[in-house]
């Protein structure tokens, strides 16, 4: 009996790790849908004369639904699109103004291509993974406030406007996916994105920052 015990529980384990194992072969499609919060990292410059000196910006964080498409090129690397429909990020003073509270809002999407490499078996239970691209951010539809106003000459029927530079950049990826069964997973990363760019004031003048956005995302995940 101990000996058929044995061999039982050795065949339930290895069904169980079967059923577990996630397809990730040569050609395998994925998709998956889940949330991503973005979360810069800012370096703010000094808004440019006439200002106070010390007069700088912070970026808030933002979570949004998000999704996202994998293909397999081999069993060990694929190519990753995620995909969102746009973040909307509080600007608020920093600095000298660092009272004022928000100054203004901008919509970001970010549009990123990575190539990943992703370690172990195609049918590994966990496969932790890293990937790199490129990242297009377009940054639309900012807004300001009336404190930007009051900050820098602006009336309620004149008020200062803004616009932030849309910018190509870097971003790294850290992450694993791990087998629910042989089409589901659940995915998790995180990504790094060297980002910087420039805010123009309708007054002419301008602000330059560094943003550098970590973005934490994740998901679930299905195999066709």
């Amino acid at each position: 009996m101990g000996t058929r015990l044995k061999l039982s529980v050795v065949a339930a384990a290895a069904l169980l790790s079967a059923t577990a194992a996630q397809a990730q072969y040569a050609g395998t499609l994925m998709a998956r849908i889940g949330a991503t919060q973005i979360s810069p990292d800012v370096t703010s410059g000094d808004l440019s004369a006439p200002a106070f000196a010390g007069t700088k910006a912070d970026i808030k964080s933002d979570v949004q639904p998000t999704g996202g498409v994998t293909w397999m090129w081999s069993d060990n690397v694929s190519v990753d699109i995620p995909l969102a429909l746009g973040f909307t990020h509080e600007i608020v003073g920093d600095g000298a103004i660092a009272g004022v509270g928000k100054i203004g809002e901008v919509k970001a999407l970010p549009m990123t291509l990575l190539m990943q490499y992703r370690f172990g078996d195609a049918r590994s239970m966990v496969r932790p993974y890293i990937g790199f691209g490129p990242t297009y951010a377009k940054f639309y539809k900012a807004r300001s406030t009336a404190a930007l106003s009051a900050l820098t000459g602006g009336t309620p029927t004149t008020p200062t406007t803004l616009s932030v530079e849309s910018k190509w950049a870097a971003t790294v990826q850290l992450g694993v996916s791990v087998a629910i069964n042989s089409k589901w997973s659940v995915d998790a990363a995180v990504l790094k994105t060297k980002l910087s760019t420039r805010t123009t004031l309708s007054t002419g003048q301008t602000l330059d920052a560094k943003l550098d956005p970590t973005s934490f995302t994740v998901g679930v995940s299905y195999a066709y």
